[in-house]
C-alpha cells in the first residue's frame, strides 16, 4: 500500500458528499434539529450506548428470561435506554424553535428604539427640552425683577448717655 493510498482513504467526505448533506439538511427537519440540538444528539447517543450494553448482557449464554428477571446491570441499561428514547422522541415532536422566536423579533425592535431614544434624551439638551415642551407645552418665560426700594432714612446712631 502506497502512502497516497492511505491519505485518500483517511478522508471520508468528498465536497460532493457535503453538499448532498447540506440538501439532506434543508430537505429534512428531523435531520436539521439533530445537527443543531445537542441535547438530543446525547440523548440518542446514550439509548444507542446502553442498547448495546443490554444487548450484550442478554447475549451472554444465559436464557434470555432469567436474565431479564434477574440481572440488574441490564434492568439499569435497559431503563436508561428507554429514557433516552423517550426524551429524544419528545425533542424532535417539539415544535421547533425558530418558529418561536419570529413573534420577539418586533418587541427587540422596539426595546433597541427605545434605547436608541433614551440615549439621545440624556445627550441632547436641545431635543429634552423640545420632548418637554411638547409634552407639557411650552415654558413661559419671565425675568425676575426685583421690588423697587423706596429710599429711607438711615437707622438712627444709639443716643450716647454721657
Amino acid at each position: 500500500m502506497s502512502f497516497q493510498h492511505k491519505k485518500a482513504k483517511a478522508v471520508p467526505f468528498s465536497a460532493a458528499d457535503v453538499a448532498n448533506v447540506a440538501n439532506i439538511t434543508r430537505a429534512s427537519p428531523y435531520i436539521q434539529r439533530l445537527i443543531d440540538d445537542a441535547k438530543l444528539r446525547d440523548n440518542l447517543r446514550t439509548a444507542v450506548d446502553s442498547s448495546k450494553s443490554a444487548y450484550g448482557r442478554l447475549t451472554n449464554g444465559k436464557a434470555p428470561a432469567k436474565a431479564l428477571l434477574e440481572d440488574k446491570k441490564l434492568q439499569n441499561d435497559l431503563r436508561e435506554a428507554v429514557e433516552a428514547v423517550r426524551d429524544a422522541t419528545t425533542a424532535l415532536t417539539e415544535a421547533p424553535k425558530k418558529k418561536a422566536r419570529k413573534g420577539l423579533r418586533l418587541g427587540r425592535k422596539l426595546l433597541v428604539a427605545v434605547l436608541v431614544s433614551a440615549a439621545a434624551l440624556a445627550g441632547s439638551e436641545k431635543l429634552r427640552s423640545k420632548v418637554l415642551d411638547t409634552l407639557f407645552g411650552a415654558e413661559e418665560e419671565f425675568q425676575y425683577t426685583p421690588p423697587a426700594t423706596t429710599t429711607a432714612p438711615p437707622p438712627a446712631s444709639p443716643v450716647s448717655a454721657a
